[in-house]
């Protein structure tokens, strides 16, 4: 059966409303690896404030079959909200997202530091419904909500 560890970082730091979110890697610095084929999964929490590690999940799919090993790692990847990969498959893509858990394919390798600061520029400028929803932020400054109140 495949084996999987999950390695947690002591912190004395907090992050109020935050994502937690999982990035598919080889070298722990970039986003280098399919989800399906991915060892390890370096996390993050991150909020408005910034982002920091949360630890590591190692899984080992080597002793797994067929769907038994998308099944394994998406049962690892438990509480993630987000989960960035180099590619996944699609059956695979929808195991995630009934898991609760957002898939983020990158169009190429990127470094997992660009992709957190581009993630908090977001969630500090105008970040999609979804994410509001998960990190508990308040909507007042949608635009919408006027046109639905004079209404």
């Amino acid at each position: 059966m495949g084996e999987t560890t999950k390695i947690s970082v002591e912190t004395t730091k907090t992050l109020p409303n935050s994502l937690k979110v999982a990035f598919a890697t080889k070298d722990m610095e970039h986003v280098n690896a399919h989800f399906g084929g991915a060892k390890e999964f370096v996390v993050y929490e991150v909020s408005k404030e910034g982002f920091e590690v949360n630890g590591v999940i190692k899984t080992d799919t080597s002793k797994l079959e067929g769907d038994s090993k998308t099944e394994f790692k998406v049962e690892a990847l438990q509480g993630i909200n987000l989960m960035y990969c180099e590619s996944i498959g699609g059956t695979a893509a929808a195991k995630v997202i009934r898991a609760g858990i957002s898939p983020m394919k990158i169009k190429e390798i990127d470094s997992i530091e660009l992709l957190l600061k581009d993630l908090v520029e977001m969630i500090n400028d105008n970040p999609p419904p979804w994410i509001r929803r998960i990190m508990n932020i308040e909507t007042t400054e949608d635009p919408r909500l006027a046109r639905w109140v004079s209404e």
